[in-house]
């Protein structure tokens, strides 16, 4: 008999220390994390092709080929746990690491002007600009979660419940450079570069 009323008074105890919400704001942070690495494994998912077609055309630049093939074999080999700051940090890493490399690869790819008229090259070139963008903006949905799921279990008195059921604030992305995660990087190479200005003219030496 007291057994249902006992549940009961746990049941209102905990909702109003914040327990439901915590659990809320703790699937909401697991969402937007799988969301970041979703994005991040559309990406490497389109280095092969990008390292094959680029390879049909400039087969020489073996040194640009290989650093994009070696950082996306260690990304792939980061089994990345989000709630430790080491493994985050080096997760991250790994991702920038990936990112200059192919950036360095595309701007290889300037010097090939059959290259970039080939229409493989155009597809994963317009797909890796729509990833870029995806990936800036889950990153933003998943410090944003991370931040309110952290603001909220240091409140009191939900601090109590989260210290009392082991919920720790999470580690979150650095953002070194907020434009540059807000802003996505240009990845078009069709648009011809800027004209080189002339230069001024001399002006006569003055006569004595």
């Amino acid at each position: 008999m007291f057994r249902p009323l006992i549940v009961l008074a746990l049941a209102v105890l905990l909702s109003g220390c914040g327990y439901n919400t915590i659990q809320q704001k703790d699937e909401s942070v697991k969402a937007a994390w799988s969301q970041v690495l979703n994005v991040y494994k559309r990406r490497a998912d389109l280095v092969p092709n990008l390292v094959a077609t680029v390879k049909g055309y400039a087969s020489h630049e073996q040194q640009v080929l290989t650093q994009v093939t070696e950082a996306r074999a260690k990304v792939g080999s980061i089994n990345v746990n989000a709630d430790d700051p080491g493994s985050l940090q080096q997760f991250e890493q790994a991702q920038g690491e990936l990112r200059g490399a192919i950036g360095r690869l595309l701007v290889v790819s300037e010097n090939y002007p059959q290259l970039k008229a080939d229409q493989s090259f155009l597809s994963l070139q317009t797909q890796l600009e729509g990833t870029e963008n995806r990936i800036a903006v889950e990153r933003q949905r998943y410090i944003g979660a991370v931040q309110d799921y952290n603001t909220y279990i240091r409140q009191f008195p939900t601090n109590l419940t989260a210290k009392m059921f082991g919920y720790a604030t999470k580690p979150n992305f650095t953002v070194e450079n907020e434009a540059q995660i807000q802003q996505a990087p240009t990845v078009d190479f069709g648009a011809p570069p800027p004209a080189a200005q002339p230069p001024a003219p001399q002006q006569p030496a003055p006569q004595h």
